[in-house]
């Protein structure tokens, strides 16, 4: 078994930059791969002449796939190293964006994205994992905050470069370019971050361990309501995105596909907000951040059921600030309440998390299409409560202190 020294990279090292560089790239690369089909799933409707509710399909199998195969990821990590895997994900998705682009049929662009969900699962659990390992810990919540910052920025420039080009050209013409500028990416990312230096590498798999390790996390009660935070986050996020557009391209608005794009701008938000939630909750705590985030969605949400194309914007707007807040906070939490193995820790949060967007991203569309806005808008208030409420029993254990 080998074993690197103990010396945690902080704010001080030149590491520490080029570090928050790659992590940036690799959180941009990612997250631009898994959720650039959300602007076009009219398109998709209309191209392969299939329903709302199916054309979800395109996201939610990618990150239905994604969520268990964060599972397998970090076991595997723990035999070929995090740096490599996490190279080898990126590349391959960007690879398999491009096959979808050129995709004959419904089926076979499924499938694609079916498989880049699976290759994904490479990145997000072994990056908190990297973090949670090699930063120390008075930078932890800087740092997941920059990672974080990295996939809104591509979750943004993901859905909005996907609009504009397929304005200009045609989804299949936006989706091969977005895969050649993730390849790009992943060269980077490879090229910047450091080696790890307190992973412990092991030689061989152990069914055994990794089955006892997820569920000792599953035990800690502490972690369980984080898990469930995640779920609960992402289930709102990914539902109101999902359903948006089919609203904002109907009557009475008739929105341009590049006009839809633009309101994932909104991302922007995002990149500042869960960079200034890891400094603050760094200085006052992550409890009160993560209620204020929750709060920013519950807010934002309401403010989508006005018919004013303004407010829902603004309420867009808010929502995506509530939930990069959230998701920084949360996901910081799992590498500091995981004393040991943190990969698996984190493969458990990213798990709930993607469940979330997959499960209930998915079946929201019959919502959708039997109850309309307002049955979006009832179905996310009704989980954000939840989550207010399982952050309330938290509280009285201090978990997020």
């Amino acid at each position: 078994m080998k074993v690197h020294a103990v010396l945690a990279i902080n704010s001080g090292m030149s590491e520490f930059k080029k570090a928050g560089f790659a992590l940036f790239l690799l959180g941009f690369a990612s997250f631009s791969l898994i959720y650039c089909v959300q602007p076009l799933l009219p398109e998709f409707t209309s191209s392969f002449h299939i329903a709302p509710s199916a054309s979800a399909l395109a996201l939610s199998m990618t990150t239905g796939f994604l969520a268990f195969s964060i599972m397998l990821s970090s076991a595997f990590s723990q035999v070929l190293g995090r740096r490599g895997l996490m190279f080898c994900s990126m590349f391959l998705a960007g690879l398999l964006n491009i096959i979808c682009a050129i995709s004959p049929n419904w089926q076979m662009l499924i499938f694609s994205r079916s498989i880049e969900g699976f290759v994904l699962g490479g990145v997000p659990a072994v990056a908190m994992a990297w973090i949670a390992e090699e930063i120390n810990p008075k930078d932890l919540s800087r740092t997941m905050g920059l990672y974080i910052a990295g996939t809104a920025f591509g979750g943004m420039m993901g859905r909005v470069g996907m609009g504009l080009l397929t304005e200009i050209f045609s989804w299949r013409v936006s989706m091969a370019v977005l895969g050649l500028i993730c390849l790009f990416c992943a060269l980077g990312f490879i090229k910047l971050l450091p080696d790890s230096k307190n992973f412990t590498q092991r030689k061989a798999m152990s069914l055994s361990f990794h089955l006892n390790a997820w569920l000792e996390h599953l035990k800690n009660i502490q972690l369980v309501r984080i898990y469930s935070i995640g779920f609960l986050m992402t289930s709102v996020f990914v539902t109101l995105f999902n359903y948006v557009t089919f609203r904002f391209s109907s009557a009475p608005y008739h929105l341009s596909q590049t006009q839809i794009s633009l309101i994932f701008l909104s991302y922007s938000f995002g990149i500042v907000s869960s960079s200034i939630a890891g400094n603050l909750a760094d200085r006052i705590g992550r409890k009160p951040i993560l209620y204020f985030g929750f709060i920013l969605m519950l807010v934002g949400v309401c403010f989508t059921l006005s018919k004013s194309l303004f407010y829902i914007v603004l309420g867009i707007a808010i929502v995506t600030t509530g939930f990069f807040i959230s998701h920084s906070i949360a996901s910081s939490n799992v590498g500091e309440l995981a004393r040991e193995n943190k990969g698996h820790a984190a493969s458990l949060y990213l798990l709930f998390y993607y469940l979330g967007s997959s499960i209930v991203g998915s079946m929201s569309g019959l919502i959708w299409q039997k109850q309309g806005w307002d049955g979006i808008v009832i179905l996310n208030v009704c989980l954000i409560i939840l989550a207010l409420i399982v952050i309330a029993f938290t509280q009285r254990e201090r978990v997020l202190d």
